[in-house]
């Protein structure tokens, strides 16, 4: 016998709405805001002494951290895993997911693994445990390209993402934004201020001496201006020869993509050699051994390759202090304190003394049976490792990951 009209049509009312109520809710579930912290279950490892050589190959950039650690980028995730002279990459250490929002940078400085996210998030983890150290609200992050699946640009150069360290050995991190630009104390997070950037302003990096580096586009001439990164008051504004509409002003000597830079580079249009600064508390000092566009900072010496002779230069003077013609046609691929990476010809990376043009290291960049039939892209270098990105000949910017890439593990890490 069947329910009487009225009764049946409760009935359908009432499992309606308790099937919209159940989609809710797993929409909810899914789409809801979300934080996922999977922190290590294992003790912190020791730092490594790895052989000399190409030790591991990698499918995405990793970021070497206290010499221990090795995070990674994905597209909602920051990880870790370890060894850091693993050969492969392996079950992480310890993860950190957030949702919807999207990891636009990572930078670590010490122990503080620091991601930034679309919405503006700013998260800091304990690189030795992987939980949460602190949490703040940043500035809106401008527009980011999207990233490449080895996610190198997230955390070998995070956009608008720097550290540096004040006067009494403080280190401040500074987020810069669409509109705005912050600085935070790394230690706990805490916002030491926040100024409107507008919309001719461009920042490059952070100096070595506590400043941050912008560009204003719209001064005319073109100025840079050094911002107290502790304060956000300016220090002072900076206008360099030939800074007219055009002016290109490029960061060197940087530790974690362009924070704590020693020096900086001005081009201005049609100049294709550039002029060399060292910057310090003051303005900018003329850098004769910086000039031209293939000079890298290192220490107090600027290293160059110009028809096969590598040379090494005083900075400040531009004085030749060192030659080395035996290496043929090299490419400078990376820096760190007490190195520098050349790339050979036939991609044998060469690993020299900046101060002296001693060679510290000499090996064929190569795993298994991979070989050496390929063009170098982005490289990273610290702590005594490099990794390197390894795209295929003929790869263009508009190539497609598959056709980009060596390999499904395009990533060298090497000891240098």
């Amino acid at each position: 016998m069947g329910l009487p009209d009225g009764r049946r049509r409760i009935t359908v009312a009432v499992a309606a709405v308790l099937t919209v109520a159940v989609v809710a809710a797993i929409v909810y579930r899914v789409l809801a805001p979300a934080e996922v912290i999977t922190p290590a279950r294992a003790a912190y490892p020791p730092a490594a002494t790895p052989p000399v050589g190409v030790i591991g190959r990698l499918p995405v950039a990793p970021l070497i951290v206290d010499g221990r650690l090795r995070v990674y980028a994905g597209t909602r995730q920051v990880y870790a895993d370890q060894p850091v002279d693993g050969k492969h990459r392996v079950t992480p250490f310890w993860s950190y997911r957030r949702w919807p929002a999207k990891l636009v940078g990572v930078l670590a400085s010490g122990v503080t693994v620091v991601s930034r996210w679309s919405d503006g998030r700013v998260v800091a983890l304990d690189a030795r445990t992987g939980r949460v150290a602190w949490r703040a609200d940043g500035p809106e992050p401008g527009p980011v390209s999207k990233p490449r699946r080895t996610f190198a640009s997230t955390v070998w150069d995070p956009a608008g993402l720097h550290v540096t360290r004040t006067a009494d050995g403080r280190a401040v991190l500074v987020a810069a934004g669409r509109r705005q630009v912050g600085g935070y104390a790394l230690a706990d997070g805490r916002q030491l201020w926040r100024v409107d950037a507008g919309d001719c302003r461009t920042d490059v990096g952070t100096t070595a001496t506590g400043a941050l580096i912008a560009v204003d586009g719209c001064a005319m001439p073109t100025t840079v201006e050094f911002r107290d990164a502790a304060t956000g008051a300016v220090r002072t504004r900076w206008h360099p020869p030939g800074g007219g509409r055009g002016l290109v002003v490029t960061p060197v000597g940087c530790v974690d993509g362009h924070s704590a830079c020693r020096g900086l580079r001005t081009a201005g249009s049609g100049d294709d050699a550039g002029r060399g600064w060292l910057v310090g508390a003051g303005d900018p000092v003329a850098a004769p051994g910086l000039n031209g566009p293939d000079a890298e900072l290192a220490g107090e010496r600027a290293v160059g390759s110009t028809g096969g002779v590598l040379t090494g230069r005083s900075a400040r003077t531009g004085e030749d202090l060192w030659r080395r013609a035996d290496l043929g046609l090299v490419r400078i691929i990376a820096v760190q304190p007490g190195r520098v990476h050349l790339l050979t010809e036939r991609n044998d990376l060469v690993t020299l003394d900046p101060s002296t043009g001693a060679e510290r290291s000499r090996f064929a960049m190569d795993i298994g049976h991979d070989g050496v039939a390929w063009v170098p892209g982005r490289a990273y270098a610290a702590d005594g490792y490099l990794a390197l990105e390894r795209l295929r000949k003929g790869a263009g910017p508009d190539s497609d990951d598959q056709a980009y890439f060596l390999t499904a593990e395009p990533v060298l890490l090497a000891a240098t």
